[in-house]
């Protein structure tokens, strides 16, 4: 048996079984009154029964017919639900996306997704952190749409769009003695252990930012090494050591961490958007419209 009931039955059903009366539901649906009977004909053979009792004076519902007008109203508002759903998800308007970033950039990460969000508010967006290598290998294989990355190397197959810059500074225990004043040399850090993420989560981001030490003369050896800077930042206030840090890291640091600026010519730290290269899924261009319309800002 033919079961392949079609959009269009479930429509002349509805009007014919509202109107019980073929030819207003015709008149309604805006085709003629015998292509109507044919399709309803069309739509009984399928179901196998018959939905509506005819006689020349009236039109009504059979039992079946009763039973099967809830299920097709249904079915007919799920199906256009669905087929909204799904032309919201192909412009952009709604879905998931996949944000990885780093823990350093979670500011600049929020105040991304809070612009978005105003845009798309029906998206879901899931969050993922991790080092920069991380974040690159998640766009790069697909598990995120979007990375949020410090410093990174260029790869032939990711698109990289700066964000923002900002300084690095110092930052050590407050009974330091680089702390009693507003700016320190490099060259005065030199004996104390180094705290800092391994180079292997960025081998780019860690030379980066161990250059105003290198660029000082500073052998660089990391006496301790942590996945996050508020780790980091934690066991410069144990006193175990201090750190070269981005100035965003340093916006909120505990009673005991100090903020020095560093003396001299610094390089700049500079966070980017990483993407697929040509990956131009409405919901990735929507999140990075969204990015373009806030301002960067300058740290120092």
């Amino acid at each position: 048996m033919d079961r392949a009931i079609e959009f269009r039955h479930l429509r002349y059903f509805l009007a014919v079984a509202e109107e019980l009366h073929f030819g207003r539901a015709a008149q309604r649906l805006h085709i003629a009154q015998p292509a109507l009977s044919q399709q309803i004909r069309q739509l009984e053979k399928i179901v196998g029964v018959e939905l509506f009792r005819r006689t020349s004076r009236s039109v009504r519902l059979t039992e079946a017919g009763e039973a099967f007008q809830p299920r097709a109203r249904d079915l007919l508002g799920r199906l256009a639900a669905d087929l909204d759903e799904a032309g919201r998800v192909g412009r952009g308007e709604a879905g998931r996306l996949d944000v990885a970033f780093i823990t350093s950039a979670t500011t600049i990460v929020g105040e991304r997704l809070r612009a978005f969000s105003r845009r798309r508010p029906d998206v879901q967006v899931k969050l993922h952190d991790g080092f920069t290598v991380e974040v690159l290998a998640a766009v790069r294989r697909g598990t995120a749409d979007v990375g949020i990355v410090r410093d990174p190397e260029e790869r032939d197959d990711i698109d990289l769009s700066p964000l923002t810059t900002e300084r690095f500074v110092a930052i050590v225990p407050a009974e330091h003695p680089a702390a009693r004043g507003d700016r320190v040399e490099a060259t005065a850090l030199a004996a104390d252990p180094l705290i800092l993420f391994p180079r292997s989560a960025g081998a780019h981001a860690f030379d980066v930012n161990t250059r105003p030490l290198r660029d000082a003369g500073v052998d660089v050896h990391v006496a301790q090494e942590f996945s996050n800077w508020h780790t980091i930042v934690t066991f410069v206030d144990a006193g175990l050591g201090v750190s070269i840090a981005p100035y965003s890291v340093t916006t909120l640091l505990p009673p005991g961490v100090r903020r020095v600026e560093l003396d001299g010519p610094t390089p700049r730290s500079q966070i980017f958007m990483a993407t697929r290269r040509g990956d131009e899924r409405p919901l990735v261009r929507a999140f990075i419209a969204a990015s373009e319309s806030w301002q960067p800002q300058c740290k120092g």
